[in-house]
């Protein structure tokens, strides 16, 4: 019996259209996977409570600040009280940085049954204790703190501020989310590319140990917000990448060479999203770039 061809033909053509749909679809499947944010780890923290002080913002709006305390949180390195001094008297006093977590504002009622605000923070247990006894750490925390419910939620606080002697915290102390350490994969190159260096420093050096590589931390576009930020780390003494441990934080970067060749902490003045940031590590230039998205205004 002879067959049709052009039956045949047809039956061929549309396998064929069928198969190149699905090829086509799985493509376009991936393509949207690929455009998706990926989300950063986090893990969620009970705080427990510290003390509370209260406060006012320049609009004379009543303001409650809990300070609360968790092992989850990483504390800061411990120093003595002449050695507090000593960095608060220097040019850099931004080189001794406190770790919290600023929580969510949450409106309360006071004991005048009057409308307020509280705001929730969170420091490592061993530090809060610090702040206990030590009245130089206590004050320069709550000056800390202040600067950074400030420059989060672009309020005023005064710093005419007194402790509540007969509660912990004002309201309710909510869970809290936080970011949890991001160790991006560093490349090794052999030619550094050009085209990932902007031309204008941002942040100038800021002093870690054992010893601290110099570096330059630069933006795009260097006016207004930036899109993103480059940091570049000269690291003479490292041979690989594999020596390196690189950790971002929100707003942080922290680079470990071993064995105890070099140590840098820096903060930063914005929010960089972590799982977008990349790190090349050039083996003729030993410099490491990171590039670092920045969230948005």
């Amino acid at each position: 019996m002879e067959s049709d061809k052009s039956l045949l033909s047809a039956e061929l053509n549309a396998d064929m259209e069928e198969a190149l749909y699905e090829q086509m679809l799985m493509k376009a499947k991936q393509e949207i996977q690929n455009r998706l944010p990926n989300l950063p780890e986090t893990k969620q923290i009970r705080p427990q409570p510290g003390f509370c002080i209260k406060t006012r913002t320049s609009k004379n709006a009543k303001i409650f600040i809990n300070i609360c305390k968790s092992n989850q949180i990483p504390a800061p390195p411990d120093l003595t009280e002449q050695e507090l001094v000593s960095i608060l008297e220097s040019d850099d006093p931004s080189g001794y940085r406190v770790p919290m977590s600023l929580g969510e504002p949450h409106v309360e009622v006071d004991n005048s049954g009057s409308g307020c605000t509280a705001y929730d923070i969170v420091i490592n247990n061993t530090f809060f204790e610090k702040t206990q006894v030590n009245e130089l750490f206590r004050e320069f925390f709550i000056t800390v703190a202040m600067e950074g419910l400030e420059n989060k939620y672009e309020m005023e606080l005064s710093r005419d501020w007194r402790m509540l002697k007969n509660r912990k915290f004002m309201g309710s102390i909510f869970d809290q989310n936080i970011r949890t350490k991001s160790k991006p994969i560093i490349q090794e190159m052999d030619t550094r590319p050009s085209h990932l260096i902007p031309s204008k420093t941002l942040i100038s050096e800021i002093e870690s140990s054992p010893v601290k590589p110099d570096y330059t931390i630069v933006a795009e576009p260097h006016e207004g917000h930036p899109r993103f930020l480059v940091a570049e780390i000269s690291l003479p003494k490292v041979s690989s990448s594999r020596s390196l441990v690189l950790d971002l934080g929100e707003d942080r970067i922290i680079l470990v060479g071993r064995p105890d060749l070099y140590h840098l902490d820096i903060f930063i003045p914005y929010n960089i999203i972590q799982d977008q940031s990349g790190a090349q590590f050039n083996k003729d230039t030993k410099v490491l770039t990171i590039t670092m998205p920045v969230q948005p205004a």
